[in-house]
């Protein structure tokens, strides 16, 4: 399941993209996104990324009783080191002894042989379906509400307000542990639990918009023609929150990222064996106390995650301005 759900995303973009394409709104929002090359520069680091995490999808077996080996399994398929080893060393870091390395590894190696790089790129694939599973399960939960509570308004609003707070009194980074207890240890299980705690900030938002547009002509219009609340809801006042909605969900992707790294991190995210950053920098974090000092693991992993979430951030920013240039000033 888990090697189905990159491509699962990817479908989801292109049907979002293909379909952004025919609005006049998101055509001039990309002539807008063309002059800028900060955001330019962004989305190719984001794209960079994701070109990884889909090679790291894509793999087959040898044979039927040989494991499955993905395309970066195979690029870095070679002998393990005995231990440490430094960047581009030629001979392993922390033995009385240091032995000559198989190879050379840009990145060093780990104190079990594997190496640095090979686990960094490991870990785009595990960031990307945080965040992108993540917000598949949140976006339709957080919309459903959210439209719902804003256009009926009265017992409906109530409801959706009352279960929104509840979810926003209880500290987020317990629920998540005491969700992942009940669930276990997985990565769509911890996609689950994210999901269930994240959509509470959109569903404000939307709920919010909803109420703005609820009383204009256009909604006023449509009941008068006969319309039925669910295509007034689905053809004429989502269509109008979607640039709100996408930028909400592209600037809260970096924030999925970092929870994942944080809840892996805390040892009760994604197994041991799957590549994360978290994993990575929990592991590292012993070793800044050793001598000598082995500081290259957790460079690598945090590097790699602060670019991610930095460009994210980044185009997201880039995106609200080509949107709508008034919220700039906002």
């Amino acid at each position: 399941m888990d090697n189905l759900i990159p491509f699962l995303i990817l479908a989801a973009l292109v049907f979002a993209v293909v379909q952004a394409g025919r609005q006049p709104l998101w055509a001039e929002a990309y002539r807008r996104l063309r002059r800028n090359r900060v955001a330019l520069a962004a989305l190719a680091v984001i794209g960079l990324y994701g070109a990884v995490a889909f090679l790291d999808s894509v793999g087959w077996r040898d044979s039927r009783s040989s494991p499955r080996k993905t395309v970066v399994d195979r690029v870095f398929e070679r002998p393990k080191e005995r231990t440490y080893s430094a960047p581009l060393a030629r001979t392993t870091t922390g033995e009385p002894k240091p032995h000559p390395l198989v190879a050379r590894h840009l990145l060093g190696t780990d104190g079990i042989g594997n190496d640095v790089l090979y686990l960094t790129l490991k870990g785009c694939r595990t960031a990307l379906i945080v965040g992108g599973l993540t917000s598949l399960i949140a976006t339709p939960l957080a919309l459903a509400f959210g439209l719902l509570a804003g256009y009926f308004g009265r017992r409906v609003d109530d409801a959706v307000q009352y279960v929104y707070t509840l979810f926003d009194s209880i500290p987020t980074i317990l629920l998540l542990i005491s969700l992942l207890m009940v669930l276990g240890r997985g990565l769509d299980k911890m996609c689950l639990a994210l999901g269930i705690t994240s959509w509470v900030g959109l569903c404000r938002l939307t709920r919010g918009e909803t109420l703005k547009h609820r009383d204009r002509d256009y909604v006023r219009a449509a009941r008068a023609l006969g319309l039925s609340h669910t295509r007034i809801l689905a053809r004429h006042i989502l269509p109008n929150l979607l640039p709100l909605v996408i930028i909400s969900i592209t600037l809260g992707l970096s924030g999925l990222i970092l929870a994942e790294a944080i809840l892996s991190y805390l040892g009760v995210g994604v197994e041991p064996g799957v590549g994360s950053w978290g994993n990575m920098i929990n592991a590292a974090r012993l070793e800044l106390a050793r001598e000598p000092v082995i500081w290259w693991n957790i460079l690598s992993a945090s590097t790699a995650l602060f670019l991610l979430v930095l460009a994210f951030n980044v185009f997201g920013d880039a995106l609200r301005d080509a949107i709508d240039p008034r919220l700039r000033s906002a």
